[in-house]
């Protein structure tokens, strides 16, 4: 079984509100589809780190779960900013049972053992300090990580890989906390989405603290999944 991740894929099949009209967005869903299929077998696995679907609701987003559902492999979601369909990860999971999503599973507070590895993470957050709301998330993120990587050390896993949305460096911005977990838990890598546009040219891909990080969203990645573990 091969892992491969790649987030922000933001699927609209159900409304208007199109991300063609974004520069280098064009059929993007198309490309995806294609791209997926090529490379991922049937008992493959692929991490989605955040922006799934632009949807309000999961009943309005049943038509972009099917589409990924019916794409190759297994999948894991982890909620990203813009995820508005998700409320809690019980709720998710029960709807994703009574529809027969069978291949998508939620990453939340938990983790996948996947071969001799362990799949990790959460959400992630930005950091403000200057913010009482936003640093009482953050905290909360914080907590959450932690708990994914406790629940993956259970398992003895050879490596824990960390997938989340928000990077934890971007450009000469850096998440102390997050950091200092990661390197508490010996993570050696760690993907992330979130970074579009002309930001791209401000995320963070390489070494730094003895962790590999690497931007996975979609039109980084030209809406192709990267292999992360053969």
């Amino acid at each position: 079984m091969a892992i491969y991740g790649v987030a922000d894929l933001h699927l609209s099949t159900f409304t208007d509100k199109p991300m063609d009209i974004f520069e280098g967005w064009q059929d993007y869903t198309t490309r995806i589809k294609a791209n997926w299929n090529r490379l991922v077998k049937e008992d493959d696995l692929v991490v989605i780190p955040g922006d799934l679907s632009w949807a309000k609701n999961l009943d309005e987003a049943m038509s972009d779960f099917l589409f990924l559902h019916e794409l190759k492999g297994e999948k894991i979601l982890l909620k990203g900013n813009h995820d508005f369909w998700y409320s809690t990860a019980t709720k998710v999971r029960n709807w994703l049972n009574q529809n027969g999503f069978d291949t998508i599973e939620v990453l939340n507070n938990n983790s996948f053992l996947v071969g001799d590895v362990c799949i990790a993470g959460t959400r992630g957050w930005i950091l403000d300090r200057s913010s009482s709301e936003n640093m009482k998330i953050y905290t909360r993120e914080i907590q959450r990580l932690q708990l994914s990587l406790e629940d993956a050390k259970k398992n003895e896993p050879r490596e824990i890989i960390v997938f989340m949305h928000y990077p934890p460096i971007y450009s000469n911005y850096e998440q102390e906390e997050m950091l200092e977990l990661l390197a508490r838990y010996n993570i050696k890598r760690c993907y992330y989405g979130h970074v579009h546009g002309s930001s791209i040219n401000y995320a963070f891909n390489g070494m730094k603290y003895d962790i590999n990080f690497k931007l996975i969203s979609a039109d980084y990645l030209q809406f192709t999944p990267l292999l992360v573990e053969k």
